[in-house]
């Protein structure tokens, strides 16, 4: 099997720092075993995570198995029975453990979950402020927390605000959305940026492909990110990386400084990105289709979920 690996060259070749001309990603092949009796994941429109123990957890839009859990060899463990259109998710530490925060989409609520999957809390749609649902509703697609244990949560499919609940689910303010100053489209998902003092949140702001930072109270930081872009889903971070998925076709890894300094996994198949009906018969080793959700492991290899009809995960390890 024919690997893909980003070398010293490539690196420096993307303009990363001289810290970051030393990473070099190799492409691990078939690293996801199926469920018992299936031959893919299954439907898959979400994310994919990892815990302090190591397991994956990766949601999927089948009947009482909203995320799926596999071990830190790739071999699936169990599933959860959560809502089938949980679309975004993240695994963070709080009173008691870790917990699962995810963003319904179809039930528009947010919901935090113990790690075998039972709801502790639910943020219900009458919990969210009147006059800021489109006119299809609620259309959440991600939620965060921040280190005080405030809940971020983005209406990415609808309006693009971001609303802020307290750790208990209480309503606190809303910013963002279409109009000025940020004039947000289609913020697909949103994340806490912890590698900053204080904590700032990172948007990809699909519609608009480009990347942002934001205070916590919603004042522009700084555009990450706005020129060469594939329509940024997703992010997640590892040290002083950021990994991107793009649904259009690509992977990224960019340096707190916001330089990109390495590339994986790029599709210039137009008709092969951002779609979910590229069928198992046609996908490429190493080579994505349409990255939806990602992960970094506490390894910091590169683990990526993609927008696929069949479900589909592929992962990078990083080579020292």
């Amino acid at each position: 099997m024919r690997h893909s690996i980003l070398s010293l060259l490539t690196a420096l070749a993307l303009g990363g720092t001289a810290a970051a001309a030393d990473l070099a990603y190799e492409f691990a092949p078939n690293f996801i075993t199926p469920p018992p009796g299936k031959e893919t994941l299954g439907n898959g429109h979400g994310e994919i995570a990892c815990d302090s123990a190591g397991n994956f957890y990766v949601s999927v839009q089948e009947p009482n198995a909203g995320i799926q859990v596999y071990g830190p060899d790739g071999k699936f463990i169990k599933a959860l029975p959560l809502p089938a259109s949980l679309h975004g998710f993240v695994i963070r530490k709080d009173e008691g453990g870790e917990f699962i925060f995810a963003a319904v989409l179809t039930e528009q609520k947010v919901i935090k979950a113990k790690l075998d999957g039972m709801v502790v809390m639910e943020i219900p749609t009458s919990a969210f402020p009147e006059g800021k649902a489109g006119p299809k509703g609620l259309k959440l697609t991600n939620c965060d927390v921040a280190p005080n244990g405030d809940i971020f949560v983005v209406d990415g499919y609808g309006q693009s605000w971001i609303f802020v609940f307290d750790r208990v689910g209480k309503f606190k303010s809303v910013f963002g959305g279409p109009g000025e100053p940020l004039k947000l489209a289609n913020t697909h998902k949103i994340f806490i940026d912890r590698r900053f003092e204080p904590a700032r949140i990172l948007a990809c702001d699909r519609g608009n492909n480009r990347l942002l930072h934001l205070e916590l109270d919603g004042k522009l930081i700084s555009v990450i990110a706005s020129e060469g872009l594939r329509r940024p889903s997703s992010a997640s971070f590892h040290g002083d990386l950021m990994c991107v998925a793009e649904i259009a076709g690509r992977v990224s890894v960019w340096d707190k400084e916001g330089k990109m300094v390495a590339e994986l996994g790029a599709n210039e198949n137009e008709k092969q990105v951002n779609t979910p009906k590229v069928t198992p018969p046609d996908w490429k080793q190493g080579t994505v289709t349409s990255p939806h959700g990602i992960t970094f492991d506490n390894d910091g290899n590169i683990l990526e979920t993609e927008w696929n009809q069949f479900g589909r995960v592929l992962r990078w390890n990083r080579k020292s």
